[in-house]
């Protein structure tokens, strides 16, 4: 048997999420089946859309949502807890070899058994000087969130000027950006040197509507919006003529125990 550390969530969020809205529980799984596999977690994603998603879709007592980077392992019935494993190693599933590196589902647990069927393989000829997490960032979720939608929901063209909010965040920081909005001046400073063309911290500008202005006065083609609320309000009257938005997050509100009011935006979508 092996004995697996959950972190449930415990109590549905009000305002910030808290260390005490979490419980960490173990459970014993039960032996292999043929077909199965036993994995256990080297890597764990925390991602803004955690946030939301586990208000409207678990209950308390679930375990907590998200993406893990696994290796496959079988310790032969022996127990383990956390990431102590014996040196015995087997899989009965033979798509998937022991040692291999997966993507799953399966949410915040060290060790969890699976038929297959849901699991990301990651390619046998993935470079040593890789880091495997990036299965979770930049070839993951958020580089593919911020590939398709600049590439297929902004269609973003050479020579068009780009707005990125909460770009030196997981999805913000990847991909093609002219002109980007973080929140310190380590974050500025730190989307300058991976080449962006502007880059302003929207919490010390005088006004976030100027700055924006002068980053670009002839406007943006394409918004990448990650924050919406305030900011999305502000960005949309620096929009060109049929210029394109991807509404990908909202981070600016997921934390809001009263919701947010106004100012509404249907002048410039009508007229731009």
């Amino acid at each position: 048997m092996v004995t697996a550390k959950v972190w449930v969530l415990k109590k549905h969020f009000e305002g910030f999420p808290k260390t005490s809205d979490f419980d960490l529980k173990k459970i014993e799984l039960p032996n292999l089946k043929d077909g199965e596999l036993l994995l256990e977690s080297v890597f764990l994603s925390v991602d803004p859309y955690m946030r939301p998603y586990s208000q409207r879709d678990m209950k308390e007592g679930d375990i907590m949502i998200g993406h893990t980077g696994c290796q496959i392992v079988d310790i032969s019935g022996k127990t383990s807890e956390a990431y102590s494993i014996s040196s015995t190693v087997e899989s009965k599933n033979p798509a998937f070899t022991v040692g291999a590196f997966v993507v799953a589902r399966s949410g915040w647990r060290t060790h969890f058994l699976s038929d297959g069927k849901d699991l990301q393989l990651l390619p046998s000829s993935w470079p040593e000087s890789l880091p495997k997490s990036l299965a979770l960032r930049t070839v993951g979720m958020p580089g593919l969130t911020a590939y398709f939608g600049l590439l297929e929901v902004c269609k973003m063209k050479p020579g068009e000027t780009v707005l990125i909010n909460a770009a030196a965040g997981a999805v913000g920081s990847v991909g093609c950006k002219v002109v980007g909005s973080a929140g310190s001046d380590d974050k500025v400073a730190y989307l300058k040197k991976i080449g962006f063309d502007e880059a302003v911290n929207y919490k010390t500008v005088t006004s976030l509507d100027e700055a924006l202005h002068q980053a670009f006065p002839d406007g943006y083609d394409c918004f990448f919006d990650n924050v919406g609320g305030e900011f999305a309000s502000i960005a949309i009257n620096q929009m060109k003529k049929y210029g394109r938005i991807a509404v990908c997050g909202a981070i600016s509100q997921y934390n809001d125990s009263v919701p947010q009011k106004g100012p509404y935006m249907q002048v410039p979508v009508i007229f731009k």
